[in-house]
């Protein structure tokens, strides 16, 4: 059976809905960090770039982020580096920050940057590294033995976290209407090469553009009640009491807590939500609804 198509007018109608929602986000900045597991999807990458382009046209500027957790590994396997985690973070030593840059500098970041440009969007691929953009230092991690209940600190290698922002490189690119992708590589104060996490790097980059949306694209609906059903909107302090309950737990909590960072630092909304989900980034920007779960102030 086939899919019967809304009429024209029903298509019209669609769309004037949107004009609000257009308004608000008139030249405004979007920072979109697009998942390494929601870019599995070859249909779901075509809408995820469909949405880039089309907010790009009607004034919004969007800034994409992307990680790539799982095509690291996967280069990693095939060249027969090991990897070694620690409290669930990846050690990154020299041979492994190596085909960090490569993959996410290299491969993803044009990988994306053709998807863009393949739906008419002008995209280019930059990393933290260019033009000093995003300064890192050494990510310090501590970790309580559970049988000594000693804590030690954790030695991740060359894994690093946002120190400064140097926003005039985004500010040129936006300027000049091309839309920026943005590998989380970054260039530490010591000159070393360093791993930061995606979700941490689109907060910072966030914070500093002052941006009016940061949308973390990733594989799950959002923030989950204890009863597994989506929570639609959360305050800063009902996220931080979630955490201290244990309704959040896991890999949630560093991505609340970047939610929280960017907040602090000025960004108006952010938003967790499934980039899975078809055109999930206009439904959460042009309709009432949304499409995850928004936090705010």
């Amino acid at each position: 059976m086939t899919q019967k198509l809304p009429d024209v007018h029903t298509r019209a109608e669609v769309i004037a809905e949107a004009l609000p929602f257009m308004q608000r986000y008139d030249q405004e900045v979007v920072v979109i960090k697009y998942g390494g597991h929601a870019m599995g999807n070859k249909a779901a990458a075509e809408d995820f770039a469909e949405d880039v382009v089309l907010l790009e046209l009607q004034g919004v500027k969007p800034i994409v982020v992307h990680g790539g957790g799982p095509q690291i590994g996967k280069m990693l396997d095939k060249l027969g580096i090991q990897s070694e985690f620690k409290g669930g973070l990846r050690v990154t030593d020299a041979a492994t920050v190596e085909i960090v840059e490569m993959v996410l500098a290299g491969s993803i970041n044009k990988q994306i940057v053709g998807w863009l440009s393949a739906e008419g969007g002008k995209a280019i691929g930059l990393c933290g590294k260019d033009g000093n953009m995003v300064t890192a230092r050494k990510l310090t991690r501590t970790l309580r033995d559970p049988d000594s209940n000693i804590e030690k600190e954790l030695d991740l290698g060359f894994v690093g976290d946002p120190h400064k922002v140097d926003r005039s490189v985004l500010d040129a690119v936006l300027k000049a209407e091309l839309i920026p992708v943005l590998a989380p590589v970054a260039i530490g104060e010591d000159g070393q090469t360093y791993n930061v996490n995606a979700d941490t790097f689109a907060g910072a980059i966030a914070g500093a553009m002052k941006a009016k949306r940061l949308l973390l694209l990733t594989d799950v609906p959002g923030v989950l009640d204890k009863n597994k059903n989506l929570i639609p909107e959360l305050t800063v302090d009902q996220c931080r009491a979630l955490i201290a309950d244990g309704t959040v737990s896991g890999g949630m909590i560093p991505k609340i807590e970047t939610c929280i960072y960017a907040i602090e630092q000025g960004v108006e909304g952010v938003v967790i939500l499934d980039g899975k989900v078809p055109h999930a980034v206009l439904l959460e920007l042009l309709t009432e609804h949304g499409a995850g779960t928004l936090i705010t102030p």
